[in-house]
């Protein structure tokens, strides 16, 4: 970043020496890439960039014009180059003697498949004309919030005018899609002169002759809005002044992880549901402020916002002073049920004769006055980009009603878009969501081999996981590790002592205040010890009792409560062993404390059947890969009771089972994800070895 920066203007981060080593598709992916990297300038997966790029074609070997433009869903930030539709610019242009007006502009998308350039798989979006048709280069359209606060307004041209004089032009709201393209080209066509222009309620497109060119443009026409507005807001309280202080972070996040699985409990019956909790400076500006409720009302201008958010939010009211989190709970089913008559109200009033069918009628944001910000979506990282892009609202609203008068989009206009046929195809394309896709699920002992192998099978079949672990450098090494395959919003670690019992409190209330509430616990850890009756000492004993059964009911417990709240069901799966069910010579404590952990599996089985919570056991031996309890002492002395050296135990065990087969953590890992799935939904109460065969341990 140049030093000469302000502080809260666009750096400037284009590099000649980069770009200079790139061809023409690798420098605008390289501007794209650095346009998304700030969501001042783009919300993620908004706005689009394009290139108009001369190739040869693969059948002639003439030289064509291409238009590369961002395909459909993608995001500029994180794109590769096969994020791109490539496309005939000729051919592009032969479409303006196809169309015939707005009623057949959605038609016209069809048509785009048959521009398409070298064979490329990658879906042309709806915004294609809007850069096909503009007879520049390079063009970029973005959603810089400091941008959409002057399209927001009631006076958003007049705005326009005033900041950026003829240099930037002003168009009326109009959907995206082919007539957008071609207003844009008539704007171009009569102002020559022009870099971009303002969309209203939308947001931005500019223009240049090179990638640097309109990279430049667009920071520069961006860092203007944003130091015009800070001028003009220059002692101005944000949102008509502050009425309601926010609480501190601690009271702040408890309120959450009480209030995010009451909500998901009712929002979340026909399809499981992620929360997201956010309580940044902006959130609770806007949250604790005279105007929120109005503001909020009138919901969301720019039509990515409304989007992922609805077309508002719900706004539950609550005073932190009185911090009354019981009444406010209890009002929920009130308020959410409220809130879905409003939406098939909307839905209603809007609908066309070929609308599709109603969606989901809850909220996706919800806002609390003193606390922040909730969002729940079908998986963590739709909710957090939600949330993120109602903060991209929040900003709008911030400077258009400081300056103006603040509209959001017409109720219409929002619906038709939220119900395009367009968008509900490009919908019904979604692929099916993965068997535990909206789960939540908790491991205890998750960052040593069994439980490092669960989570990572519940997180390839989509569920957000929770590693729970007394180890702070094992568990951070398993978070970054998955953080790296799955993406960072799939995993979240919390460090607890499964003995005690403030800790494990705090600890699920942790989870619940990141992923708004629980659907699976898995009780896995454990230690193991081994030693003759005679020599045994009390807190060895203890100490396998502490943790193999009082730390199993402990989070067990914690589970519960909160699986009642939700009233969703639930699912316990306890890791226990042969030794459970087969006695030991030299192993009491450890046995004895297997079998205490089995049969409490079995009484929690007929209590929360009733509650829909199912409890099931599986029963590992011999599973010395990765396993903490096979490093040590517990190696040498099992080695020892069955007169062995350490390195001949593998052979030994896997000789001694029925099938004479090693068991590894991810044959456990299978076991878990079948009792934790609907798989085994009419199953509870039971024990499923995985052994590779023990006689001793055959259930009677």
């Amino acid at each position: 970043m140049s030093d000469s920066t302000p502080k809260n203007r666009l750096a400037n981060l284009w590099d000649d020496a980069k770009a200079a080593a790139m061809d023409e598709p690798g420098r605008l992916l390289y501007r794209s890439n650095l346009l998304g990297s700030d969501k001042r300038i783009t919300n993620y997966g908004g706005g689009n960039t394009s290139a108009k790029v001369e190739m040869a074609d693969p059948l002639t070997g003439e030289p064509v014009t291409v238009l590369w433009v961002k395909g459909s869903g993608g995001d500029v930030g994180t794109m590769k180059l096969d994020g791109f539709s490539t496309l005939y610019q000729d051919k592009l242009e032969a479409l303006r003697g196809i169309y015939k007006g707005v009623e057949m502009e959605d038609a016209m998308v069809g048509y785009l498949p048959h521009c398409t350039f070298n064979l490329n798989p990658r879906a042309a979006s709806i915004d294609t004309p809007l850069h096909a048709y503009l007879p520049y280069a390079h063009v970029d359209h973005m959603h810089p919030d400091a941008v959409i606060a002057i399209a927001a307004t009631k006076n958003s041209r007049e705005l326009t005018r005033r900041i950026y004089g003829e240099e930037i032009g002003w168009l009326p709201w109009r959907r995206p899609g082919f007539q957008l393209g071609l207003d844009l080209s008539r704007f171009a066509r009569e102002n020559p002169n022009a870099k971009g222009v303002v969309l209203e309620s939308h947001g931005l497109f500019t223009w240049g002759p090179t990638a640097r060119e309109c990279y430049e443009t667009t920071l520069r026409i961006i860092n203007r809005a944003i130091e015009w507005f800070e001028g003009e807001l220059s002692g101005k309280p944000a949102f008509g002044g502050l009425v309601v202080r926010a609480a501190d972070p601690q009271a702040r996040r408890a309120a959450a992880a009480k209030l995010m699985p009451a909500i998901r409990g009712f929002i979340g019956g026909d399809e499981k549901k992620v929360g997201h909790f956010d309580d940044s400076p902006a959130v609770l500006d806007f949250v604790g402020s005279r105007d929120f409720e109005p503001l909020a009302a009138l919901g969301t201008s720019c039509p990515d916002h409304f989007l992922r958010t609805k077309i508002r939010p719900l706004v539950l009211p609550f005073d932190p002073a009185t911090g009354d989190l019981d009444g406010l709970v209890a009002a929920l089913p009130q308020a959410i049920e409220d809130y879905r008559a409003g939406y098939a109200a909307y839905y209603e009033r809007c609908r066309h004769a070929d609308s599709p069918a109603i969606r989901d009628p809850n909220a996706v944001i919800y806002l609390v006055a003193g606390i922040g910000m909730i969002a729940f979506a079908k998986d963590k990282a739709t909710a957090r980009i939600a949330s993120e892009f109602y903060v991209n609202a929040i900003n709008v609203m911030r400077g258009a009603s400081g300056v103006d008068t603040y509209q959001g989009l017409p109720e219409q206009e929002a619906f038709d878009i939220e119900y395009w046929l367009l968008e509900e195809a490009k919908l019904q394309r979604m692929p099916k969501p993965k068997s535990l896709a909206g789960r939540v699920a908790l491991v205890t002992g998750g960052a040593g081999g069994i439980g490092r192998a669960t989570a990572e099978r519940l997180m390839g079949e989509g569920a957000c996981v929770v590693l729970a672990d007394i180890d702070a450098g094992a568990l951070e090494e398993a978070r970054a590790d998955f953080a790296k395959r799955y993406g960072s919003d799939q995993v979240r670690t919390v460090r607890f002592d499964v003995t005690d019992e403030a800790a494990v409190a705090a600890g699920f209330a942790d989870a619940f205040a990141e992923y708004g509430g629980l659907d699976i616990l898995v009780s896995n850890a454990g230690i193991a010890s081994a030693a003759p009756i005679e020599t045994t000492e009390l807190s060895v004993w203890n100490r396998n009792i502490s943790i193999l059964g009082t730390g199993y009911f402990l989070v067990s417990r914690e589970a519960f409560r909160l699986f009642r709240r939700q009233k969703l069901g639930g699912n316990v799966v306890f890791i226990a062993s042969k030794n459970g069910l087969a006695a030991s010579p030299g192993a009491s404590a450890y046995c004895a404390a297997k079998a205490a952990e089995i049969h409490l599996a079995r009484c929690l089985a007929l209590e929360g059947a009733e509650a829909g919570i199912r409890v099931n056991v599986v029963n590992p031996d011999a599973v010395l890969r990765g396993s903490k309890i096979w490093s040590g002492e517990w190696r040498e002395q099992r080695a020892a009771s069955s007169r062995l050296e350490v390195d001949q135990l593998e052979e030994h065990y896997r000789n001694r089972s029925l099938l004479k087969r090693s068991v590894y953590p991810e044959d456990i890992a299978e076991g878990v994800y079948f009792l934790a799935s609907d798989l085994s939904a009419k199953s509870t109460g039971n024990i499923l070895n995985v052994d590779a065969g023990n006689a001793q341990s055959f259930t009677r």
